[in-house]
């Protein structure tokens, strides 16, 4: 049965030997969204984008593509852009592209006229007749990220798509997944940069040592860290006892400031008043500013430490037999 859901997976678990690269991920992602999918290097990521994809058959639980499995039906209905980069070196951008877009079932005319449109787009156009192996590095990566989307996807899925561009293509690419979500896409992008994320996301799924640690929304993920504020008081001020007799009890000192913890229910005006009223000398008073980067230190290292944990517990003491 046809869905518009166009990615779900389900208790998916994948192995390689006695390695687990993948450990019972659930997710979805939504028609329509901007998906982050978070982690570091060896998290999971691009095996799970692969079962995603059906380049890889899951071990445990099940995949669904718009309601389907992954198969050449509704495959054709997404553009993957592989972490590994590679391209015909013989080829021109033009040909490239308007041949990935040909075999997603685009008509020859149509798919040159995409070709010269996206070129035109990223700023390659005096470059579509030139081969690949004449080009940049750069140029050559913003060539498969075109191929990708040559058919005008209803699914956009890439896989690490910002490395190796530099901060002027970086911001071109973002320019374009916003178009492509403009023009009705769906789209999952991997990365562990947390400011493509930030700045482009409508939810994120962070992905630590094989798991799911998160999914959400931005606003989500910055609550999962806990909010404070950042107070400014004359040296040697102890607000840590002032602010703790005020119900404020964590509280850390960083050089000039101390990071005051915000308890559930209390936001920054209730912190500022509970300082006034126990006489700090207050020379400065700002809210802390959430960082996805924080969350994700903060969510990958208690996954890290949890797996520890629990490797710990199931081992075997030295000297006790087996």
């Amino acid at each position: 049965m046809s869905s518009t859901i166009p990615l779900e997976m389900e208790a998916v678990t994948k192995r390689f030997g006695f390695f687990t690269a993948v450990r019972d991920l659930s997710l979805t992602v939504p028609q329509g969204s901007i998906v982050g999918f978070l982690g570091p290097n060896g998290a999971g990521k691009s095996t799970s984008l692969r079962m995603a994809l059906g380049v890889l058959n899951p071990d445990e639980g099940a995949v669904r593509l718009f309601g389907g499995p992954p198969d050449i039906h509704t495959l054709r209905r997404v553009g993957f852009l592989p972490e590994e980069r590679g391209l015909y070196k013989k080829m021109s951008p033009r040909a490239i592209i308007s041949y990935f877009a040909r075999l997603k079932g685009m008509s020859a005319g149509d798919s040159r006229k995409r070709a010269d449109d996206l070129l035109e787009m990223m700023g390659l156009e005096e470059f579509g007749r030139s081969r690949i192996s004449k080009l940049s590095k750069g140029m050559s990566q913003k060539v498969q990220i075109l191929a990708s989307l040559a058919h005008k996807p209803d699914f956009l899925i890439l896989d690490e798509p910002f490395s190796g561009l530099d901060p002027v293509n970086q911001q071109g690419l973002e320019d374009l997944i916003i178009e492509e979500h403009k023009r009705g896409a769906t789209i999952l992008f991997s990365t562990h940069v947390m400011e493509h994320a930030e700045r482009l996301c409508d939810s994120i799924v962070m992905m630590a040592r094989g798991r799911k640690v998160f999914d959400g929304t931005l606003n989500e993920a910055f609550g999962a860290l806990g909010r404070a504020v950042l107070i400014g008081v004359t040296e040697g001020f102890d607000l840590d006892a002032a602010m703790r007799a005020k119900g404020f009890a964590h509280n850390e000192v960083h050089g000039d400031e101390w990071r005051v913890s915000l308890p559930p229910g209390r936001d920054t005006q209730d912190a500022l008043r509970a300082a006034i009223d126990a006489g700090a000398p207050i020379t400065s008073f700002r809210p802390e500013d959430a960082r996805l980067r924080d969350v994700f230190v903060s969510l990958v290292s208690e996954a890290e430490a949890e797996d520890l944990h629990q490797t710990l517990a199931t081992s075997t003491p030295k000297g006790e037999a087996a």
